[in-house]
């Protein structure tokens, strides 16, 4: 795929940023589309002035600001969405209306203009209330959120797409992405960035039940590793690997796949306050002595999340260098030096 152009929806976003960043660094042409309601425009600052990197202010809600973008595009990353099971919650309809009807018009767009793959963020959401652990890409259980439910109807139409037009269509399952560049303001804001800036300041951080609730918490390198394989993986080579995972996947036919992407690790959020703690203790040794403030569970959360990653290692060849400890480490590090 050396020097084809690509689009990445969502890009002035926390993990969509760090996929430009990649792409261009790495000598790509990368269109950044962004309506910035979530985005910023400093996460891409140092990509604006370089030759191979394209910004475009617009909304996937908008079918012509999505066919703009993927003009002359050999691949989509598509991030855009509106995150978040609370803000779903309290308001689903302007969580469907991006996560849904914006997927789709960017389905429509990619397929209008040949676009050849199609690598969309998917969600462990989708798991719902399946108990099972590790959690196995063709188990799920109910959704439990409107979130949760528009994620997986994203799963649905990528499968009509790949079948019925021949668009290859890669699901990536992020589970609790966090790292660089994640917002720590905002009503919805993820809980590691919001515990981090809390510690910052002296404050005590909230935590949702009694701290047992477990995450497979994913540093943003591993994604980025899992999004340039499935952009980049010759669809013959995915075919083939795929007989290692006992899949037939007929070779005049389409790629329609989903992949877990995490560590395929578990920890609880009362070991996660410990360890933010620790970390940033280094840098200030006061934050050693701030206590955690429990509070009621949240409406729509799942107990427990831990992804069997198996099937991404052996169709894609992923191999995520940073376990969930090495990854606080270095994002405590990066929020310290950032947020002073």
């Amino acid at each position: 795929m050396t020097n084809n152009k690509i689009l990445i929806t969502g890009g002035a976003g926390f993990i969509g940023s760090n996929l430009c960043e990649h792409f261009v660094r790495n000598g790509y042409e990368v269109v950044c589309l962004d309506n910035l309601s979530t985005g910023f425009l400093h996460n891409i600052e140092p990509l604006m002035e370089l030759p191979n990197f394209h910004f475009m202010e617009g909304d996937i809600r908008n079918i012509e600001d999505c066919r703009k973008a993927v003009k002359g595009c050999d691949v989509v990353l598509h991030e855009a969405a509106l995150g978040s099971v609370p803000r779903s919650i309290n308001d689903p309809i302007t969580t469907n209306s991006n996560n849904i009807d914006g997927f789709l018009n960017m389905l429509v767009a990619a397929r209008d203009e040949g676009v050849k793959r199609f690598v969309y963020a998917a969600s462990s959401s989708t798991y719902g209330d399946s108990k099972e652990l590790p959690k196995i890409e063709h188990n799920i259980g109910r959704p439990l959120s409107p979130y949760a439910i528009t994620k997986f109807v994203n799963e649905l139409y990528a499968n009509v797409f790949s079948s019925l037009y021949g668009v290859e269509t890669i699901g990536l399952r992020y589970f609790n992405v966090f790292g660089r560049r994640q917002d720590p303001n905002g009503a919805y804001a993820a809980v590691i960035p919001l515990w981090v800036k809390a510690l910052i300041h002296h404050e005590s951080p909230y935590i949702n039940g009694d701290g047992s609730y477990s995450r497979d918490f994913t540093y943003i390198d591993n994604v980025i590793q899992a999004n340039y394989l499935a952009a980049t993986l010759p669809k013959e080579e995915i075919v083939s690997r795929a007989t290692t995972y006992n899949m037939n996947l007929p070779e005049n036919a389409p790629i329609d796949l989903v992949f877990n992407v995490a560590y395929g690790g578990n920890t609880t959020l009362i070991d996660l306050f410990k360890c933010l703690r620790e970390n940033l203790a280094q840098f200030d040794p006061e934050i050693a002595k701030i206590e955690p403030t429990f509070r009621a569970n949240r409406a729509g959360d799942i107990p427990h999340s831990q992804a069997s990653i198996l099937k991404a290692q052996r169709v894609l060849g992923y191999a995520p260098k940073f376990d969930a400890r090495a990854g606080f480490a270095a994002a405590c590090k990066w929020y310290w030096e950032n947020m002073q």
